[in-house]
């Protein structure tokens, strides 16, 4: 998410035409009349406008119960206001801060320093606390402070560390001061001030929780109640938008099992209501699990292998490349008391045994699955859902009122229709229709959808001849699930037939879609306006709109989406849509390739990442329709995404899937390309035996094609496979590619050779040989906006210098990699960065920073899987070693302290030194 935050003064207001261009690019507004603002944003991103990135420490602030206030002082309120103002105004100013937007009662300010802007929220409090207020028109003022990189454009700020100041303000309390574990991490030992830590927070908008502290003083309130946020303990839990109704019994019955059991599993088929049971159980029980409450929604994952691969990304680790998925989630669970909640397991049953082996080696994990069959593993504690109890025919209006079933139509139908009540002339048909749908949640939510079309007593007589004819057929199914079939194919008849063709066609996406790709795959002779028959079905309920910092995007719950695929299928459209809707990811896969490497990487990355399930759903079509030349590019094109943002098993997996295809051979230039993906893959999970073949296999297809600057990529590429084992043949094949990129007049291809080159004289210790390559290709990727080359390429500039004595142009140049890694999400290189600054640190004399950075690194790569750097750090030219200034326990405390850190804490602590 990125914004932008206006000077003071500037109106927030958007104007009409901008909405879906905002979407379409995943940009907030918090902008300017007629545009400039957007335009200079947008500019800024796509590298056309001058920019300056900083770093500051952002303060939010403003006043709690403001309208509360008003309404209680009245008049006398403008007067506290320009009280607040002006103390607020001067201590900003005294303590060398910026107001950058003042709006009503809420100040936004900007510090070159973290300490700075807690000392101005301390001395604020402090005036606000002594002011004189009018007529006990009393202001308590909440302060929330964030350090962190933003990009200036013009007077805007524009970043998402601005977003999370503001968003720890707004969980604080009046006479609060709230920082980010960032800001402490920056602060030096301020007289009178201490820090309560309150432990890590999940703030809205936000993925990633934030440790927050409190700024304690002389003089100032410190008895607060916990910051107004979902929970200390970290979680992932979907907020619920309905209510929980009719199961409060079945919620205490799982927590109890849950305290008995390790591994329970909530049974029963589709529309049952399993999933919201086990939300609602999961947050009930939140507080017993202080490492965290993980939600993992596995409806869009067909393969059992991978299943690991999306618990390890709900876990925040990269899946690996040394380790699979399943070792790296137990290694980081082994000794933390944590709670998964793996939801739609039914169709990765397979993938039971490796979570046997999870719940074997983390002994305080406990598991919560909802399925359709149970897993049948040892210590497997199953429970089946039952239906929601249903009102019996004599009952009379009061026991058919307290009812769950009839509970949960009434609410429902209210969401859709204002007013809508149980009534002494309503309460029989109500009552016909949640025992005629046998108390399906799913099916009694579908039903009250229609109550503002058709009305209760014509949903009863319908539904009645609905499921009257769908007992006559489909017998082999259990009743339940015939009842639930008949009740999304009644409401699925109600449709007209354009709405009809559109819900068809929507079951090709998987893990949810966004309305430019939904249009390329559903419009074509479609026989209606998309976007009318698409508000159509999610009024009634049979798609969803979710609203994402991205933009809006559309999905089906797993139930619906598997009964819109029949339809699909038997209406004889499956395969021609299955082909455009890879067409379309392949499509976007191929435009993002060689993007992701460049300027905008983190935006492109973050894309392919959103529709990660359509590519594996893609890659899946592609190879059950027989189409090995999709599928062989989606290979060549999605691998550095894999790479970059950890998939790599998973890509080593679809890569080989896609290489054993009949018919691949037909294909050379698709198949050398996946050869060199593949090759790739193998190359940073730190196989290089693997990767040699591949590469090879690569080289001599682009041979016998002719293509030389494909020749010259793949021997650039094959010196890799040699590495640290052979640096000497590692730059014999980097000196050939060097030959046939400057043949080929490839300035920038020949800047990587020289890189390769670089690499090779690291392993050997010839640093002046390595600083001479390093120096030939930083200018060359500086000029190309190369920054995944750059950023690379820096790092071992910087080494080099080092080496030689250089410590300021080293740490300018590990500085401005670090900057460059972080806009990718690179992990491999923030690994490696951070070794680099503890080098640095080691070199001046800071053992103890040296080794908490250390520390900070290796928790980073446990995290990720990046094995592959391990021998680099081994190679480093260290002039002293931190360990040798402590004793071990001392090392292996600094070192904890660093392993602790969070990402944006090692980040900021990197930073100050």
């Amino acid at each position: 998410m990125i914004g932008a935050y206006p000077a003071a003064g500037v109106p927030s207001r958007l104007p009409r035409r901008y909405p879906r261009t905002l979407q379409a690019t995943g940009t907030r507004w918090c902008g300017h009349p007629r545009g400039r603002v957007w335009k200079e944003v947008v500019a800024a991103i796509q590298g056309g406008a001058e920019r300056r990135a900083q770093v500051l420490s952002f303060l939010f602030s403003d006043i709690e119960g403001s309208t509360r206030l008003l309404q209680r002082c009245g008049s006398t309120f403008a007067t506290a206001l320009s009280l607040h103002h002006a103390v607020l105004t001067d201590v900003i100013g005294t303590n060398g801060g910026v107001v950058r937007r003042i709006e009503g009662d809420s100040f936004f300010a900007t510090f070159d320093s973290a300490s700075a802007a807690v000392r101005a929220a301390v001395d604020a409090q402090r005036a606000l606390k002594s002011q004189g207020w009018p007529d006990d028109c009393v202001i308590e003022v909440r302060i929330g402070i964030h350090t962190g990189e933003t990009i200036v454009v013009g007077t805007e700020f524009v970043g998402l560390d601005v977003h999370r100041a503001a968003r720890i303000m707004s969980v604080g309390w009046g006479g609060q001061i709230l920082i980010s574990g960032a800001t402490a991490a920056l602060l030096p030992t301020m007289d009178g001030v201490s820090l309560h830590d309150l432990g890590e927070h999940r703030l809205k908008d936000l993925t990633e929780p934030e440790r927050l502290y409190q700024i304690a003083a002389a003089d100032l309130r410190s008895d607060f109640p916990a910051p107004r946020t979902a929970g200390a303990v970290v979680n992932n839990l979907p907020t619920q938008l309905s209510s929980f109704i009719g199961r409060e019994r079945e919620a205490a019955d799982v927590a109890t099992l849950l305290e008995r059991a390790r591994l329970v599993t909530l049974t029963g088929p589709g529309g049952t209501g399993k999933t919201r049971l086990s939300l609602q159980v999961a947050t009930d029980v939140a507080d017993e699990y202080p490492d965290g409450v993980f939600f993992v929604p596995l409806a869009p994952v067909a393969d059992p292998a991978l299943v690991f691969s999306v618990v390890a990304t709900t876990l925040g680790l990269r899946p690996p490349g040394h380790q699979t998925p399943l070792d790296l989630v137990s290694e980081h669970l082994q000794s933390r008391r944590a709670l998964l909640v793996l939801d739609n397991f039914e169709q990765v049953l397979a993938a039971g045994i490796e979570l046997s082996k999870l719940l074997g080696a983390a002994p305080a994990v406990r598991v919560l699955v909802s399925s359709r069959a149970a897993l049948r593993l040892s210590g497997e504690q199953e429970y089946p859902v039952p239906p929601l109890p249903l009102p019996a025919p004599d009952d009379d209006l009061e026991a058919v009122a307290a009812t769950a079933a009839v509970t949960l139509f009434v609410t429902r139908a209210a969401g859709v229709q204002p007013g809508f009540e149980l009534t002494s002339e309503n309460t029989a048909a109500i009552a016909e229709i949640t025992r005629r749908l046998d108390g399906l949640p799913l099916a009694i939510e579908l039903a009250a959808a229609r109550v503002k079309l058709l009305g209760v007593n014509a949903i009863a007589a319908r539904l009645s001849d609905a499921l009257n004819l769908l007992s006559s057929g489909a017998r082999d199914l259990p009743h339940r699930q015939r009842t639930l079939r008949g009740a999304v194919g009644w409401s699925h008849d109600l449709l007209d037939a354009g709405a009809r063709r559109l819900f068809a066609r929507c079951s090709v996406f998987r893990g949810g879609v966004d309305l430019d790709h939904l249009l390329t795959v559903c419009e074509p002779d479609l026989g209606g306006d998309c976007f009318d028959l698409l508000e159509e079905l999610v009024d009634h309920s049979l798609m969803r709109r979710v609203e994402q910092d991205s933009g809006v995007r559309f999905s089906m719950l797993e139930t619906i989406r598997e009964y819109a695929a029949e339809q699909l299928r038997d209406g004889g459209e499956e395969q021609a849509v299955r082909q455009r809707h890879r067409a379309v990811y392949l499509a976007l896969a191929e435009e993002a390739a060689p993007r992701l490497t460049g300027e905008n990487s983190g935006m492109w990355l973050d894309r392919l990442e959103r529709d990660h399930d359509n590519f594996r759903a893609a890659l899946r079509y592609a190879v059950e329709g027989n189409d090995p030349a999709t599928a062989l590019r989606l290979v060549a094109t999605l691998w550095r995404m894999w790479q970059i943002r950890g998939h790599l098993h998973e890509g080593r997996r679809s890569a080989e899937l896609a290489l054993a295809m009949p018919g691949a051979d037909n294909w050379p230039a698709q198949l050398a390309a996946a050869y060199e993906a593949a090759g790739g893959i193998a190359y940073w999970q730190g196989d290089l035996s693997r990767a040699l073949p591949l590469y090879t296999r690569a080289l001599a297809l682009y041979r016998s094609q002719g293509d030389q600057a494909c020749v010259a990529r793949a021997t650039y590429n094959l010196a890799f496979s040699h590495g640290y084992d052979d640096p000497q043949r590692a730059a014999e094949y980097f000196e050939q590619a060097l030959a046939a990129y400057q043949a080929l007049g490839d300035e920038l291809g020949a800047a990587k050779a020289h890189w390769g080159l670089s690499t090779t004289c690291f392993w050997v210790g010839d640093y002046d040989a390595m600083q001479h390559h390093a120096q030939l290709c930083v200018p060359v990727f500086r000029r190309a906006g190369a920054t995944f080359d750059l950023a690379w390429s820096l790092h071992m500039a910087g080494l080099a210098a080092f080496a030689h004595g250089e410590h300021e142009s080293a740490r300018s140049m590990f500085t401005e990699a670090l900057d460059l890694f972080l806009t990718s999400s690179d992990a491999s290189g923030l690994y490696l960065v951070l070794a680099n600054f503890a080098l640095l640190s080691e070199a001046s004399d800071q053992p103890e920073r040296a080794l908490r950075l250390l520390g900070a690194a290796a928790r980073l790569g446990d995290e990720t899987g990046v094995g592959l750097l391990e021998p680099q750090i081994d190679r480093y030219p260290r002039t002293k070693h931190a360990e040798d200034a402590f004793d071990a326990a001392t090392v292996q405390a600094l070192r904890a302290e660093g392993y602790a850190m969070s990402r944006d804490e090692a980040v900021a602590y990197m930073r100050e030194g």
